[in-house]
C-alpha cells in the first residue's frame, strides 16, 4: 500500500485530503507544521510528499531544498496559494516534482498523484551512454550520433529509448509505457506511444518501414533488440 506524508496547516485542508487519499487506498501521515513534517519525511520511506508552501516552522521551500540535499528523493507536490508564476517556478526548481494552486480540483490532485507515484516506479538505472549499429547515444547529455549526424530527440523521446534498453528484449506493452514513461499531464493514449515509436524509428532506425531495433510484436507491443 503507498504512503502519503501530507504537511498542511490548515486543519479543513488536511481531513479533506486525507480522506480523498484515504478513500484511494493510500495509507495517510499527517503533520500541520513544516518542522514536523520534514522531521517525519527525513526519517520515514513515503511514496509522496504534498507539502503546503507557507508552513509555521520550515516553510515548504526549505524543507523541499533540505529533503533533496539529504538525499530524499521521494516525489514531491508543492501546494501553494500565491498566484505569482515565480513561485510556481521557483517550487520546480528546488527539487518539486509538480505543484497545484489553491483552490484545487481533488480529482486533478489525484491524478497528479497518480502519476507521479508511478513515474517514481521505473528508476532508470544508471545506464549513461550506450553504442549500437552506427548509433552513439549520450543519456547523461541527451545527445544522440548516427554516423556522423547529430539527431535530435525530444526528451520524453530519450526516456523511451532508455527504458527500451533498461528492458533489452522484454517485450514492453503501450499501456506499460503509459504507466511507466509518462505523467499526467498530457492525459496520453495507446496511440501516443505508437506515433513516438514511429518517430524513434525514422531517427534510429536504417530503414523504418522494417526496424531491426524497435521492433513490433503484434497485438502486444513493442521489444528493444540491439
Amino acid at each position: 500500500m503507498k504512503r502519503i506524508l501530507i504537511i498542511e496547516d490548515d486543519p479543513a485542508i488536511r481531513t479533506g485530503l486525507k480522506e480523498a487519499f484515504t478513500t484511494e487506498g493510500y495509507t495517510i501521515s499527517e503533520a500541520d507544521t513544516g518542522t514536523k513534517g520534514f522531521e517525519l519525511a527525513i526519517h520515514n520511506n513515503f511514496d509522496l510528499i504534498v507539502l503546503d508552501l507557507i508552513l509555521p516552522g520550515k516553510d515548504g521551500i526549505e524543507i523541499c531544498k533540505d529533503l533533496r540535499s539529504g538525499g530524499v528523493k521521494t516525489p514531491v507536490i508543492m501546494v501553494t496559494s500565491r498566484k505569482e508564476e515565480i513561485d510556481k517556478i521557483l517550487g520546480l526548481e528546488i527539487g518539486a516534482d509538480d505543484y497545484v494552486t489553491k483552490p484545487f480540483s481533488i480529482r486533478e490532485l489525484l491524478a497528479r498523484v497518480k502519476a507521479l507515484i508511478r513515474r517514481s516506479t521505473y528508476e532508470p538505472g544508471d545506464i549513461e551512454e550506450v553504442a549500437f549499429a552506427d548509433l552513439k547515444i549520450n543519456f547523461k547529455k541527451q545527445e544522440m550520433l548516427k554516423g556522423i549526424n547529430t539527431v535530435r530527440l525530444s526528451a520524453t523521446e530519450y526516456r523511451i529509448l532508455h527504458y527500451f534498453i533498461d528492458h533489452e528484449s522484454e517485450v514492453i506493452s503501450r499501456d506499460k509505457f503509459l504507466d511507466e514513461v509518462w505523467g499526467y499531464d498530457s492525459y496520453p493514449t495507446t496511440r501516443t506511444v505508437d506515433n513516438y515509436i514511429l518517430s524513434l524509428r525514422k531517427k534510429i532506425e536504417d530503414d523504418p518501414a522494417n526496424p531491426k531495433h524497435l521492433v513490433t510484436v503484434h497485438k502486444v507491443g513493442y521489444k528493444f533488440v540491439k
